[in-house]
């Protein structure tokens, strides 16, 4: 969603390096083009001139032209009034002091609550909670059935009495539910509520009357990222009307502009508190304000990357693979345990969106989009297709060994050869990385391969002296310099044909005499 907006706003940054002082006319210039990419990016009008009128009178501050490297002091601006703009802190979620916490959704009709409601259950359900969530939009046709498939698909528990369809009293479900929690002892309650295609007085009624029975800790309300400033104005209404205490974007993973998500929590003053950037349950998480900067600026997101590895890779497998490649060269590291890697990594996510958390990767963004997440399964058949043997002695794969895998595994030869040998390669790196050596093919650095520190530089040998090219010339030299060796051979000299300062006939030359006194 912020692609263009990250584009326009790397190619800003990158016009300003090289240069050693930033004068006014490169701030205005470099600030005129931060506010094209805003509006193009469909931020809020007053958004933008305040954001600009504070990077601008940051940037023009004495302390960035003293800056060793001005551009940085620039986009380190740029991200800091960023971050603020998102809501500058990360909001957690209030739990009640006596359960049930009560979380009631609300927003417009398609923005997505439904869904959410599932996701935010699993979310909590994978914190250790027990929520449950509450089917209160009985309008919406067959609301009541999907808000029950979405709750047996994230494994958590649904309260839905009344059939829906327009049949039943959705406040009257609502604070039903409060009850029905305590006696089956869940600690949290999300109540689904009804929308509308657009802001009345019906919808704001009903979600009054839904607030007033179920005193909700928290008031969530959803916003569909994609459809503009209208979520802006949409949002100031129900704040306006009925209140809420934070907002979720969903669909963040749409190809509109995210302008909404910019502006939404800087023009109501209420923050983003989740985000949702899929189809799947798991496609859901707390809002980082600062992390999204990071996203935008090209700058990654390692933090949501070491999370999400975290929870996918236990500690303990994780040390049992590095102590195999650390033994023996990494022998003991086979095809079995390289396939339980990669099914964990998949089990992380899109190869797509992993790799997008990782700085700088913006630049081949074509690239990542364009990845075959199918390789990961066809690697995963060729190995599957091996004999316990040979995944674990993959040097014994030989022409008829290879035909047979790639039979089974639907691949051609070529496919079985060219994984056995990445293998080879990706085991003698990642083992010698293992064992300290650092990244191959990266000598003197230190933790890359090229031990301690840089190599010494090989002092030059010092050159004898230079013999003429003319043969008369180089004779006369050649038998000059045997008639010195032999004379101070004579005088007891050393081997450079000097005589030695011990000699008993030994006198300093008439010049040091007379320089001596």
């Amino acid at each position: 969603m912020f692609d263009t907006l990250s584009d326009r706003l790397s190619a800003t940054f990158k016009n300003l390096r090289g240069k050693g002082r930033l004068s006014e006319a490169d701030i205005d210039a470099t600030a005129r083009e931060i506010r094209i990419a805003l509006l193009e990016a469909d931020v809020a009008l007053p958004v933008v001139r305040t954001f600009i009128k504070n990077v601008k009178d940051r940037a023009l501050d004495s302390d960035v032209n003293k800056a060793l490297n001005p551009a940085q002091q620039v986009l380190k601006i740029v991200n800091e009034e960023l971050v603020r703009v998102l809501g500058g802190e990360t909001r957690r979620l209030r739990f009640a002091k006596n359960p049930p916490t009560v979380i009631m959704l609300a927003g417009l009709q398609g923005a997505g609550k439904t869904t959410l409601a599932g996701k935010l259950g699993k979310w909590l359900k994978d914190q250790g909670h027990s929520p449950l969530l509450v089917a209160a939009d009985l309008q919406r046709p067959n609301a009541v059935n999907q808000l029950s498939v979405v709750a047996e698909r994230a494994g958590v528990a649904v309260y839905a009495p009344e059939p829906g369809n327009g049949v039943g009293d959705p406040v009257k479900v609502a604070k039903d539910s409060i009850e029905f929690a305590k006696s089956k002892v869940h600690d949290i309650v999300i109540v689904d509520t009804a929308g509308r295609l657009g802001i009345d007085q019906e919808l704001m009624q009903q979600a009054a009357d839904i607030r007033d029975a179920v005193s909700p800790d928290e008031i969530l309300f959803v916003v569909d990222a994609m459809i503009g400033q209208d979520a802006v104005n949409t949002a100031e209404s129900f704040r306006d009307g009925v209140g809420f205490d934070g907002v979720v974007l969903s669909k963040l993973d749409g190809d509109a502009r995210g302008g909404a998500a910019l502006s939404i929590a800087s023009v109501t003053g209420k923050p983003i508190m989740f985000a949702s950037n899929g189809e799947k349950l798991d496609d859901f998480d707390a809002f980082h304000p600062d992390r999204m900067a990071s996203r935008i600026l090209d700058m990654g997101d390692l933090l949501t990357l070491i999370e999400q590895a975290e929870k996918t890779f236990s500690q303990e497998e994780a040390e049992k693979m590095a102590s195999k490649l650390a033994s023996k060269k990494g022998q003991d590291f086979t095809l079995d345990d390289f396939l339980s890697q990669m099914e964990q990594v998949r089990k992380m996510g899109s190869i797509s969106k992993l790799l997008g958390m990782l700085p700088g990767m913006g630049q081949i963004k074509d690239q990542i989009n364009n990845l075959d997440e199918r390789d990961v399964d066809r690697t995963a058949a060729i190995i599957k297709s091996m004999t316990p043997t040979e995944r674990a002695e993959p040097t014994i794969i030989n022409g008829s060994r290879r035909a047979r895998i790639a039979k089974g595994s639907g691949v051609e030869v070529s496919a079985v050869k060219g994984l056995v040998e990445r293998f080879f390669e990706a085991r003698k790196m990642m083992s010698r990385m293992a064992q300290g050596g650092g990244m191959p093919g990266m000598p003197g650095m230190p933790g890359m391969g090229g031990g301690p520190g840089r190599t010494k530089k090989q002092p030059k040998q010092a050159k004898g002296k230079q013999r003429s090219g003319n043969p008369m010339k180089r004779k006369q030299q050649e038998l000059e310099e045997a008639q010195r060796r032999e004379a101070g051979a004579a005088q007891g000299g050393n081997a450079f044909g000097l005589p030695e300062q011990g000699g008993k006939d030994f006198e300093l030359p008439d010049e040091f005499k007379k320089f001596m006194g």
